[in-house]
């Protein structure tokens, strides 16, 4: 484990190499896979080329408390962008033409201004903007297109969410965060299962090797990878052969 993280950091140092870029730049949500970027990024980057953005919006102030015990142990670069007057502006400006914007366009909204912010830092100071999606999350696309997934660079993509979990202990990321129940802080008391109707568990599993016993969860997951696989793919461009 350790050589495969060793090799991730080399990666990391050669993507910033060929963009003749100063850093990365991530949000710190208060989860285990962006407290394990964080740490990769401090172990083989170092502090002054990773920053860390909280970025609160109608956000659970214990995802906060959590992202602050990874600052605090790895003594991290930190900013704190609340997006939460952004947010409300945006859904206003849509209630007042009579408008009621459904809980998932709300959600992904929020991930969508989350990256817009990363963006802002990223161009600013010329760092790349590092993706926190695990492998079990972009195989199902359980990420919101032009939000989280609105990357420069996707560290974590090819691991599962139980090898994230691994990874983390090996770089002492807090028990509190790794034990967590894993959400994407979008509404209060959301958490990823119960939004997927399966757990981690049998989703690792069926996607390392292909078995499962839970018929409807498999049934899920195959919808899931069929639908969000535009979310996958490059946009599509109308080819004039005239």
């Amino acid at each position: 484990m350790e050589n495969i993280l060793e090799s991730c950091g080399s990666w990391l140092r050669e993507k910033l190499h060929d963009a003749n870029a100063s850093g990365i730049v991530l949000g710190l949500s208060g989860g285990i896979d962006s407290a394990l970027l964080a740490a990769i990024g401090e172990k083989f980057l170092g502090r002054d080329s990773v920053m860390c953005i909280i970025m609160p919006c109608h956000s659970d102030s214990n995802d906060e408390s959590d992202a602050m015990l990874m600052i605090e142990k790895f003594n991290l670069r930190f900013m704190r962008v609340d997006l939460t007057s952004a947010f409300d502006s945006i859904i206003s400006e849509f209630a007042a033409r009579g408008e009621n914007i459904s809980r998932i366009s709300q959600s992904n909204l929020k991930a969508r201004l989350r990256m817009s912010t990363l963006y802002t830092y990223a161009q600013t100071h010329n760092y790349l903007v590092c993706g926190t999606s695990n492998k079990s999350e972009f195989l199902t696309g359980y990420f919101t297109k032009y939000g989280d997934s609105g990357v420069d660079l996707m560290p974590l993509a090819d691991f599962l969410k139980r090898d994230v979990r691994e990874f983390a202990k090996v770089l002492g990321v807090p028990e509190k965060i790794i034990s967590k129940a894993p959400s994407a802080g979008l509404y209060a008391g959301q958490t990823d299962e119960n939004d997927m109707g399966f757990t981690y568990e049998i989703l690792d599993e069926y996607l390392a090797t292909g078995n499962i016993s839970d018929q409807n969860a498999k049934a899920k997951i195959d919808r899931m990878r069929k639908v969000s696989e535009h979310k996958r793919k490059p946009i599509p461009i109308f080819r004039n052969e005239i």
